[in-house]
Order: C-alpha cells, then structure tokens, then sequence
C-alpha cells in the first residue's frame, strides 16, 4: 500500500514538468545540452564514486567526498530549472520599470519597432533586453510584422508574465490599435500587479519573521542546553557548545538566504561609478573606522591576555566586543544619512517632474527656460540638484548629460531610471506633459509599496534588537549556573565530595573558552542579523555598520550586567 499522499505525488510530477519543460528555454537543443554536458558530468562523478569505493578511504574523508560527487550531477541536472527561475524572477523585478520605459517612447514620434530597438540596448533590464532584442533580430532578419515577431517569442519566453504580455500586444497590434494606446492603458494593470506583488513578498516576509524569532529561541535553548547538560551527563561541554554555535550560525546564514530570495530587489542607492561612487562619499571614515577598529582589537586582545601592567578584569570581557568595534559606527552613520537624504529626495521627485511636464507642455519653451522658474519653488532636499540642472542646461552642454549628472547626484536608483526616460522621451518629441504625468504617478506608487517595506523593516529591527537582549541574558544567566555548579562540585569535602563527584561531571569543563564561545555568538549574530535587516530593506551595504555596532553593544552590555546579577544572586 502507498503511503505517498495524492498531494505530494501532485509537486512531484508539476517539478518533474517544469524541469523538463525549462530545458526548453536554454539556449541550446535539450539534446545538444544533455549530450555535452549531463552525460559527461554523470559518466566522471560515477567514475570517481567507483575510485572513492576502491580506495576505502577514512569515514571522514569518504563522506565529504561521495557528497560532493553528487553535488555535481545534481546540479547540472537542475540547472535548466535554475536558470529558468533567476530569469523569471530578474524579469519581475525589472518589468515595471521596462514597461514605463516603453511606454514613454510610445508616446514619442518614433517608429514602433524603433521603441523595442531603444529598450534593447539597455543592459540594466536583463533578460527583457535580450528579448527585445531577439524581437528586433526576427523583424530585421526574417522580416516578420511585429505582431508575428511579439506571437513567436511568446511561445519560446521563460516567463509567463512576459508571455502574457507578448500575446496581449500581438493581439491588440494585429487588431490596428496603435501601441501608446495599448501601453497607456496596460500601466494601471501593470502597476496594480507590480502592488500586489510586492505586497506579497512584504507578506512573507512578515510570515518568515514569526519563524525567525521561534528558530532563534529555539538556538538560544540548544546553546544553554549544550552548556548545563555536560555537567550531569559524560559529554565534552566544548564540542557540544562549539556545535550549537555553528548550527546557530547556520540558521541564521539560511535565512539571510531565503529573506534575499523573499525580499523585493529594490534597491534605493544607486550603483554609480567614479566620482558619484558610495563608496567615494565614504571612503575616507571607512578607511579611518576600519583602521581604528583594528587597532583597538589588538588593545583589548593584549588587555585580556595579561600583555599589559593593566589587570585584565579591568574591562568585563563582553564588553571588549563592543569597544573593538565602536568605531565602525561613523561610517555607518554617514551611510545612514546618505540613505535619509536620498529617501526624502525621492518623496520629492514625482512633484517636480509632473510639474516640469506640466509647465514645458503649456509655455511651449525648453526646459531650461522651465526650470529657471521652477528652482525657485520648495522641492526639498532636492532643490540643490534642480539648481544644477538648471545651471547645466543654461550653459548648453548636452542636455542628456546634464540629466545624467542629475541623476547620478541626487545618489537614487528610482530617479536616475525615471529621469532618463524623461530626458528620452523629450529629446524624441513626446508630450511633456503625458511624460510628467506617467512617470509622477508610476514613481508614486513605488513609493507606497517603499513606505510599506519600511514599515515592516522596522518591525524586523525591532524583533532582532529584542531578541538579542533575550538570547544574551539567558546565555549568560545559564553560564552563571554553570560555574556556580562547579564551585559546588570543587569546594564539597568528605562525603559530600564522593556524592558530588558522582553527580557532577566537571571534567573538560573550560568557563573561559565557553564564554569566548558565547562571546562569539554575540558577534555573530550582530553581523549576520545586520545582513538580515540590509537585505529586507536594500539600503547600502556599509549601512550594516550601525546595526553591527548597536547590537554587538546590547549583547555586551547585557551580558555584562547579566553576569555581574547572577554573581551577586548565587
């Protein structure tokens, strides 16, 4: 009899289906990819199993090894269905702003296949690209109408919600609508799905947080667990603490992992190079802090090895973390201020661009003449990159550069996107005013799904910080517990020795190496809990500095106060 339920046959046979059916979607025949690669990667990985076999090596070496010869396979089998899922997923992330983009050119004086053409040049949208361009290549080559071309690559696309979209507009062009109209209208449809989307990913995200504070309670316990129980049974308290740690260590790196696969990739700075660089805004106090922290490093470790005429105990030793890494927080802050002021100019651009549309459609003039009236108005902390602009287009250097240098000085991902379509549309004839107007309310609704992330950011944030002050107090208090049972076991006399011998086992028991151990969890998990909270709200990397600092700080100041109390109470 069976015992495989009806369910779970059904995700069988619908992963089976969908890995054979992503082989379609290589690049190259199925047959062709599995004659050169699947074959000859199953022949070598046998061939070696078959030596590992022969040569009966140690346990310890066989087993990495067998696994790792089935990786391989594995691997390469499932490689189709991976690169199929990336390419879905990077073609989600990149449509709405692809659709804004296309859009735009529609409106403009442009040849309809000329729109397709422009938008496969931009590398930044990936896969999307490489379709438009394989649309163009059938058009130019094969001499197909659009429509025939946009009904082909639906049936060849990898993702659905391209599919959709290809059928859609090969209907509506065949029906002799023209494209602006089919466009303009497919925006409401199409930002109301980008919504909904990010807001189901923010919802998961939500749902992942509850499992994150459970699993992290749950590693607290085992950590505690791994330090008592050693003293009632015959276990190496070391190897089963050192254990917990790196099991702590691997929870905590799968979900990073899985919140970055949850977490929609919309970053907010932008990724600029030269001059315009984060990295160069920063790289002076990176340089400082780092340098700083690699000095006090080397101070506290000669401090707590007796290197110094300076007793050792004259800094409780959690607090050694939080000295050692304090001075990370500069460019932290930098980073963090940087992130505020490139957020508030966001808030500012949809206004400013419906107005310059608005104006320029109704004075009939250039942008320049627009804008000299226009930078006298309150955009907030966006007004000083208007000026620029402005002084930029007077001085008749090349408009498309002066919006360029824009962008890359505001420092934002969204308004260097949107500023360029702009820029396009105009310099192809379109109506500055229908510009305005689609990329200021596009822009809005990015932002409210924005707002909405940042408010689940800060619940995340606040969760970490919590259970953080949590997990260091019951890891300290059990340490305490510890050693108050091993100065039992070591000052009982007569008697009371034998019956304590008997009931503690204090043999291999190191206090100072499970506390450099718990130590190490504490800057563990401020790293790895920092990452956690830059991958859900996509700031900049360096901005997990200041995390880094805060929570390394409260794991050292609790567990300090914590050992100091269990002290004074036992």
């Amino acid at each position: 009899m069976s015992t495989q339920s009806p369910e779970n046959g059904s995700t069988i046979r619908t992963f089976v289906t969908d890995l054979l059916d992503a082989y379609r979607y290589l690049g190259v025949s199925p047959g062709r990819y599995i004659n050169l690669i699947v074959v000859p990667t199953l022949l070598l990985s046998g061939a070696l199993l078959v030596a590992v076999i022969l040569i009966a090596p140690s346990p310890l070496v066989a087993g990495p090894a067998v696994l790792i010869l089935l990786f391989f396979p594995v691997i390469v089998i499932l490689y189709p269905k991976l690169n199929r899922d990336r390419q879905t997923r990077e073609i989600r992330e990149q449509y709405h702003l692809f659709l804004t983009h296309v859009t735009v050119l529609s409106t403009t004086n442009i040849d309809r296949v000329q729109v397709f053409r422009e938008v496969a040049q931009r590398d930044e949208y990936g896969p999307i690209a490489d379709e438009m361009g394989r649309i163009v290549a059938l058009i130019d080559t094969l001499n197909q109408s659009l429509d025939d071309a946009c009904r082909h690559r639906a049936q060849r696309v990898s993702s659905p919600l391209l599919e959709d979209f290809f059928d859609r507009l090969a209907y509506t062009i065949s029906a002799g609508q023209p494209l602006d109209e089919f466009l303009v209208q497919e925006q409401e449809t199409m930002i109301d799905k980008f919504q909904v989307r990010y807001e189901s990913a923010l919802e998961k995200i939500d749902v992942l947080k509850e499992l994150y504070l459970s699993l992290i309670l749950a590693m607290t316990f085992l950590l505690i667990f791994g330090a008592v129980v050693p003293i009632l049974i015959d276990v190496s308290p070391v190897v089963f603490v050192g254990s917990s740690v790196v099991l702590y260590v691997g929870v905590q790196v799968g979900f990073i992992v899985v919140m970055n696969s949850v977490s929609p990739k919309d970053p907010v700075l932008i990724d600029a190079d030269g001059e315009y660089a984060v990295w160069r805004r920063v790289g002076r106090p990176l340089i400082i802090g780092i340098s700083l922290t690699v000095v006090l490093t080397l101070f506290v470790f000669v401090l707590a090895v007796g290197l110094t005429p300076l007793p050792p105990a004259l800094i409780p030793r959690p607090l050694y973390l939080g000295i050692a890494i304090t001075p990370l927080l500069w460019p932290g802050i930098i980073i963090r201020r940087l992130n505020s002021r490139v957020t508030d100019r966001d808030e500012s651009f949809p206004a400013f661009i419906r107005a310059l549309g608005g104006v320029e459609a109704v004075k009939q003039t250039s942008t320049a003449s627009v804008l000299k009236d226009l930078r006298k108005k309150d955009f907030g902390r966006l007004t000083e990159q208007i000026n620029r602009l402005y002084r930029r287009l007077r001085v008749r250097i090349s408009t498309a550069g002066a919006w360029r240098l824009f962008g890359l000085e505001t420092g934002s991902y969204l308004i260097k996107k949107f500023a360029d379509m702009y820029v396009t549309g105009r310099r192809m004839g379109g109506d500055p005013d229908q510009l305005g107007s689609i990329i200021a309310d596009n822009f809005n609704r990015v932002l409210e799904v924005r707002q909405q992330r940042t408010q689940q950011t800060t619940t995340l944030i606040g969760v970490i910080y919590g259970i953080t002050a949590v997990a260091t107090f019951a890891m300290f208090v059990g340490l305490g517990v510890v050693e108050q049972m091993l100065n039992v076991a070591e000052t009982a006399t007569g008697t009371d020795q034998g019956f304590t011998a008997s009931l503690f086992k204090t043999d291999g028991y190191l206090l100072w190496l499970i506390e450099l151990l718990f130590l190490i969890v504490i800057l563990a998990n401020a790293v790895l809990s920092a990452i956690l909270i830059r991958v859900t709200d996509r700031g900049h990397i360096l901005n997990i500095f200041v995390h880094v600092v805060a929570l390394t700080w409260i794991g050292a100041v609790v567990g300090t106060v914590t050992q100091i109390g269990v002290q004074g109470l036992l």
